[in-house]
C-alpha cells in the first residue's frame, strides 16, 4: 500500500504493543488503512478492538511500536507534525469540562490552547445550537448540550481532519439529525471525518466507507455495500399478492431457480417472505414482475447484520 497526496490519513503496518516482551498486549496489530480526503469514514468494532488506540496514535498522544502513520502527508511524530496537528479536531467520548465556566468561556479556553482565533467561538456556538446558552454555566447544561459544546470545540481552528468518538451520545433524534447535517456540510467543504460509533444504524446510510476492527486488526474494509457483498448474506423479499397467486409463486419459484438456496416462508394469507442469495436477485425479480403483485419490498442486510456475520467468520 502506497500513500498519495489524496490521503488524509494513512497507516501502513501500524502496531502498538503494551506490556513486556514476555507478555505483550497488541492493541493494534499490523493495521493498514487509507482514508481519502473529504470522506466520512466509519470505524466500528467491539470494546477493546483498537479504535481508541488508533485515535490516540493519530493525535500523537502515543507513538506506534512499528509501522508508518501519516496525517495529510505528514509523518505523525515527525518534525512537521506539531503544525499539522493544528489541523486536527477531536471530540472524545467523555469530554471533561469545567462546570463553573460558561459555554462561551469554555470555548475561549480551548481556543487559547489550540491557538485558534477567539472570534470563532460565538459563531461556533450558534452553529451547534447553543447561542442562547452561551453565557450559562456548563453545570446547567444537559448531556446533549455538553456534547454539542464538545463538537464546537472540535471545530475550533477550522480542522481538515475530524476524529469523532461516539459523537451522538446524549443527543435526541432532532439533535442527531442536525449533527449529521453539519457533517454533510463539512464534507462538502472537503473536511475528512473519522467517526467511531456503536450505533451502527446511524452510520449505515451516512458514511462513505468504514473499517471494522477486531482484536487490533482490520477485519473488513470498504463501503457498506462492499461489506454486504463480501458477507454473502441473503436479501429478504416480502411479496404481497392474492392467496391464489402466492400459492402459484410458492410452487414456481423453487422450480424456476433450482439450486439457488432460496428460502420461502408464508406470512399469513397474502404475504410470502423469500430469502434470496444476492446473485439471484434479478432472476427472482424477473419472475415476480409479471405475477400481479399488490406490493414488493426488498430489504438488504443491515450494517449490524453484516458486522456480526463478518465478526463470527473472522
Amino acid at each position: 500500500m502506497t500513500s498519495n497526496s489524496a490521503d488524509a490519513l494513512y497507516l501502513e503496518g501500524v502496531t502498538k504493543q503494551y506490556g513486556s516482551a514476555r507478555a505483550p498486549l497488541l492493541a493494534l496489530d499490523g493495521v493498514d488503512l487509507r482514508v481519502p480526503r473529504g470522506q466520512l469514514f466509519g470505524l466500528i468494532g467491539h470494546n477493546g478492538a483498537g479504535k481508541s488506540t488508533l485515535f490516540k496514535l493519530v493525535l500523537g498522544l502515543i507513538t506506534p511500536s512499528s509501522g508508518s502513520l501519516r496525517v495529510n502527508g505528514c509523518e505523525v511524530g515527525g518534525r512537521d507534525f506539531r503544525e499539522a496537528r493544528r489541523s486536527i479536531g477531536y471530540l472524545p467520548e467523555n469530554l471533561v469540562l469545567y462546570d463553573n465556566l460558561s459555554g462561551l468561556e469554555t470555548l475561549q479556553f480551548f481556543a487559547r490552547l489550540k491557538g485558534a482565533p477567539a472570534s470563532q467561538c460565538e459563531p461556533l456556538l450558534a452553529r451547534v445550537g447553543l447561542r442562547s446558552a452561551a453565557r450559562r454555566a456548563v453545570r446547567e447544561y444537559s448531556k446533549g448540550m455538553r456534547q454539542r459544546l464538545g463538537f464546537a470545540q472540535a471545530l475550533l481552528g477550522s480542522p481538515r481532519l475530524l476524529l469523532l468518538d461516539e459523537p451522538t451520545t446524549g443527543l435526541d433524534p432532532s439533535a442527531i439529525r442536525d449533527f449529521y447535517a453539519q457533517l454533510d456540510a463539512l464534507r462538502a467543504e472537503g473536511v475528512t471525518m473519522v467517526i467511531s460509533s456503536h450505533i451502527l444504524a446511524e452510520l449505515q446510510q451516512r458514511i462513505d466507507a468504514l473499517a471494522m476492527l477486531g482484536n487490533g486488526r482490520v477485519l473488513a474494509l470498504g463501503s457498506v455495500q462492499d461489506l454486504r457483498e463480501r458477507s454473502g448474506m441473503p436479501l429478504t423479499v416480502l411479496v404481497s399478492a392474492p392467496p391464489e397467486k402466492l400459492d402459484a409463486l410458492a410452487q414456481s419459484i423453487p422450480t424456476a431457480l433450482p439450486g439457488s438456496d432460496l428460502r420461502l416462508e408464508r406470512r399469513g394469507p397474502v404475504e410470502l417472505l423469500v430469502r434470496c442469495p444476492r446473485q439471484h436477485k434479478m432472476p427472482l425479480l424477473a419472475l415476480l414482475a409479471p405475477a400481479g403483485l399488490h406490493d414488493l419490498q426488498i430489504k438488504e442486510p443491515t450494517l449490524e447484520d453484516v458486522y456480526f456475520d463478518l465478526r463470527e467468520a473472522s
